[in-house]
This record gives structure tokens, C-alpha cells and sequence, in this order.
């Protein structure tokens, strides 16, 4: 367990036509803590912010923020390396690519991973991490396409989303809904449809039902474009959502990556976190918004 200094650089977002309300955003320096990639986010009270990284990192930070909500860096910084079950450090990228975080209802955490691909539950991040049982068909998606949004809904199931694997009905990707069964799941699979030209790259519920879904689209030519979508999981059919935010336009182009919510004082904090694929042409953003 280690920590970092926490060094973030506020800058302002422009309000989008969805109704989200925006908070502002940081520049993180994740020279701070010597990595970056960040794939998953998850909030809790503090608020505290919680993500995995592709090179085998958890990293966990309280949100500061001034008096009008806006975020203005962040403090006790705290990360380290992801575990197998036998508790020793993941190693190798085939082994540690972490693209995907959810918290259960319970407290317990889920961790999916791309390459070999797989999910593991925590009792906390820097403890060992167990086998918990994934979607079926899962280990038919590309190495670099796997399970790329996770997360628990408010009615308790989760909702899983790969990135590349197909689904069964045309131009769809595959994504599943699982009900708990003691420490494991069963699986439902589902049809998700993406954007056409993005590919789905995150999830995260919503306190009142349903869940949120970022895409991304890259090009040589363009660059990285993302969006935010609306999903209601519970609707019949295949999944799709309704855009809330195009990025650029609403918010700076970059790797976007994760997203997560948490009720606070009448409202939805929406925190969406990118991934710097650790190049230096690239930045980690956290964009914070607010719903209700």
C-alpha cells in the first residue's frame, strides 16, 4: 500500500444540451505515482474515487472540491499492485490488464480483465483476488476485445459489456446480465448496440436504475471521439442507449474510459476517467458532472 502526492490541474467544461450539469474537471500527473492506463472507475462517499489500471494497478484518491462543487484536486492518494489468490503480484500484460471495476452491494469488488480473460473478486483491492465466474463466451472475444464495462445495478444484478466480441443479432457486441448466487453469478447473455464506428469502453449504474455507457471511436486522421449514453438494462430487445454527452463538443477528446456514479445531497455526482494508454501525447482527465 503505497502513497502519492496528489498533484491535479482544474480546468472548466462546457454545458452540454443533455441537462447534465458540469462540475469541472482535473488534469491528473500520474507521474505521481509512476503509472497511468486507468480503465475503471467506481465512486463512493467522500467522495472517493477508485480505478484500475491495464498494467495491474488499483489506485483509490479523495476528491477535493470547492464550495461549489467544483473539483479542485485531490488527497490521500493510495495505490498498488493487483493480486492473484494466492496473494502474490500480477505480472506480464497478459496477466494484469485490468479494464473494468464494479463494487458489489455487499463490498466486495469485481476486476475484469482483458487478454486472459477472466474476472476476480476482492474483499479489498490490495488483497489477493479469487476466480469469480464469467460471462459464458467470454473467452471467444480477441485479446485486446474482452470485457470492458462491468458493473453492478441498482436491483442487484450486474451488466457486463465486451468491447469486440460480436453478439447474436447483427452489427451488436456481446454483453450479458448476472444474478448473484452466492459468491458467483449466472449469466443471461444480452445483445448490446454500440454507436456505429465505437466501440462500448465502460459502464456504470445509476442509484435510481439503469446505467451509464461510454463509447469511444479512433482514427489516425480524428483521433479519439467518445460518448456518454443513457441504457435502460431492464428493456427488452437489444440494449441501446440514448447519448448524453459527445466528447469532443461536451468535454476534451481523449482515451475515456471509465465512468461511475453516487447520490449525494439530492443529486448524482457522474465521474468519467480516461486512460492514457501511458504516452505522452495523451492525458488522464476526470471529468466530474451533475444529474437531478
Amino acid at each position: 500500500l503505497l502513497a502519492g502526492c496528489a498533484r491535479a490541474e482544474p480546468f472548466a467544461l462546457p454545458t452540454p444540451e443533455s441537462g447534465l450539469r458540469p462540475l469541472g474537471g482535473l488534469v491528473l500527473d500520474t507521474g505521481a505515482w509512476g503509472f497511468g492506463g486507468f480503465s475503471g472507475l467506481v465512486l463512493t462517499p467522500g467522495p472517493r474515487l477508485h480505478a484500475v489500471s491495464d498494467l495491474g494497478h488499483w489506485w483509490s484518491a479523495l476528491l477535493l472540491r470547492d464550495a461549489q462543487g467544483a473539483p479542485i484536486g485531490l488527497a490521500e492518494v493510495r495505490h498498488g499492485r493487483l493480486r492473484d489468490a494466492a496473494g502474490a503480484q500480477l505480472r506480464g500484460r497478459a496477466n494484469s490488464d485490468a479494464e473494468c471495476l464494479t463494487r458489489l452491494q455487499d463490498g466486495r469488488w469485481l476486476i475484469g480483465f482483458e487478454r486472459r480473460h477472466r474476472i476476480q473478486q476482492h474483499a479489498r483491492l490490495d488483497g489477493p483476488g479469487r476466480p469469480f465466474p464469467a460471462p459464458p463466451g467470454l473467452e471467444r472475444a480477441p485479446s485486446n476485445g474482452g470485457l470492458e464495462a462491468l458493473t453492478q445495478l441498482a436491483d442487484g444484478r450486474l451488466l457486463g459489456i465486451a468491447e469486440e466480441l460480436p453478439g447474436t443479432a447483427p452489427r451488436t457486441r456481446a454483453a450479458w446480465l448476472g444474478t448473484l448466487r452466492g459468491r458467483g453469478a449466472v449469466w443471461q447473455q444480452r445483445d448490446y448496440q454500440p454507436t456505429t464506428g465505437y466501440d462500448p469502453t465502460g459502464a456504470g449504474a445509476l442509484p435510481g436504475g439503469g446505467a451509464l455507457v461510454l463509447e469511444r471511436q479512433f482514427s489516425l486522421l480524428g483521433g479519439f471521439r467518445a460518448r456518454l449514453l443513457r441504457l435502460e438494462p431492464a428493456a427488452p430487445g437489444v440494449l441501446r442507449g440514448t447519448a448524453l454527452l459527445e466528447m469532443p463538443g461536451d468535454a476534451p477528446a481523449e482515451n475515456y474510459e471509465g465512468v461511475a456514479a453516487l447520490r449525494e445531497g439530492g443529486r448524482t455526482l457522474v465521474g468519467i476517467i480516461s486512460d492514457d494508454n501511458e504516452r505522452a501525447v495523451q492525458r488522464t482527465l476526470l471529468l466530474l458532472y451533475a444529474m437531478g
